[in-house]
């Protein structure tokens, strides 16, 4: 759990009797590769931090699955609207690969935010989060499929080493075979 606790120190240094309601709250689990952890239509009851491994989001697009990102070590991962709301989610979550978790369930996420420490990380975790979402949404957004895979290669490499091609395609929107012509040029 020492990963879990050293990112959670990087935002907010945090006590003894919050890092020892975090060793109680979060439930290491160990998950098969292609698992779906939170399913569309259903509502999210866990928040999930990467120990090891890698987890695709994607949604439905006129039936056909489209990759919005894949999170891999060290990141924490949840439908936010379903998870902060209690209500369906419209995305789902499948592991890429083997993985392992530590996760949190919403009641006892409710417990762990009358810690005072951990409630000063988590706002701050999900500043910081919200913030790069919405950069990476304007950048992303205004790039060509080229700019956008080499932008995964400077920033998120992990999902270029993790991630299936397929995946990544999806992701930059593009085909797969586009995709091999991007990286033969990059090569």
């Amino acid at each position: 759990m020492t990963e879990l606790i050293d990112v959670i120190n990087s935002f907010k240094v945090i006590d003894f009797e919050t890092e020892k309601a975090i060793r109680k709250y979060f439930v290491i689990e160990k998950l098969k590769k292609n698992e779906l952890i939170i399913q569309e239509g259903k509502i999210c009851n866990k928040v999930y931090f990467i120990k090891s491994g890698a987890v695709r989001r994607f949604c439905l697009e006129d039936g056909i699955e489209v990759t919005k990102w894949i999170y891999t070590d060290n990141q924490f991962v949840t439908s936010m609207s379903s998870f902060f709301e209690q209500k369906p989610s419209f995305e789902s979550f499948q592991t890429c690969e083997e993985t392992t978790v530590y996760s949190l369930t919403y009641d006892a996420e409710q417990i762990l935010l009358e810690y005072p420490l951990f409630a000063k990380f988590h706002i701050k975790l999900l500043r910081v989060y919200l913030s790069k979402i919405n950069e990476f949404h304007h950048l992303f957004r205004t790039m060509n499929a080229h700019e956008k895979y080499s932008y995964l290669l400077d920033f998120f490499p992990q999902i270029i080493l993790k991630a299936k091609l397929k995946h990544i395609a999806s992701l930059i929107g593009v085909s797969q075979e586009t995709l091999s012509r991007i990286r033969a040029s990059i090569n």
